[in-house]
């Protein structure tokens, strides 16, 4: 008759795996993938505030209601402020990649992973949609007001939407990055101990020799 502790206990749909389980009734994935969302759109509206501190804005002039021109038509404000949203975004994908990488993806794997990629997108749209909102009451006030010669600072405006797709970037790079280097180094231990150890069946077997003499 086996022993107790010899006895296998057969998986099974109740048997938990390294690394699941539940958060108040919820799969730990899930809360893990909402978390993952949730931090990165805060990291959004962080960067909108950032970018519509520190961009650089064009002046306009009011020349009638509702009408406004560029004070300097060659003012490298526009494209200053797309700079400084593309790098904010980068570095929010980094940070956002990296924090995801470290807190879920190593515990959560693939699902994790993903939610580290696709919540860059809205992190990006919240960041420009709060730099954007930053100064449009005191423009539009002005136009509506129509009094000819006032100088006022144009609202921030993202000149193309392929700046979105930066945050997502950076942050798969980042997590696939961090994932691939510890894959390798993994490998790299397993086979120092398979070197250090020899091959396969080289061992000797304790107690196989025979009694000396």
């Amino acid at each position: 008759m086996a022993e107790p502790s010899q006895l296998e206990i057969p998986p099974g749909p109740d048997r938990r795996q390294p690394g699941s389980g539940l958060v108040l009734g919820v799969p730990a994935v899930v809360v893990a993938v909402a978390a993952v969302l949730v931090g990165t759109a805060l990291l959004g509206v962080a960067a909108g505030f950032t970018w519509a501190a520190v961009a650089p804005r064009a002046f306009v002039v009011v020349v009638s209601r509702g009408s406004a021109d560029v004070v300097n038509p060659e003012t490298n404000a526009f494209i200053a402020a797309d700079g400084w949203f593309t790098l904010l975004t980068a570095v929010g994908g980094i940070v956002s990649g990296l924090l995801g990488y470290v807190l879920t993806v190593r515990r959560h794997g693939p699902l994790a992973m993903a939610a580290v990629v696709v919540g860059g997108l809205p992190a990006a749209l919240i960041a420009m949609w709060i730099g954007q909102q930053s100064g449009t009451a005191a423009f539009s006030h002005a136009l509506e007001v129509g009094q000819s010669g006032v100088l006022v600072q144009a609202p921030l405006s993202l000149g193309g939407i392929g700046a979105l797709a930066f945050w997502s970037l950076f942050a798969g790079l980042t997590a696939g990055g961090i994932e691939a280097v510890s894959q390798l180094r993994g490998r790299q231990a397993a086979r120092a101990r398979v070197n250090s150890y020899g091959p396969p069946g080289s061992a000797p077997v304790p107690g196989a020799e025979g009694p000396a003499g």
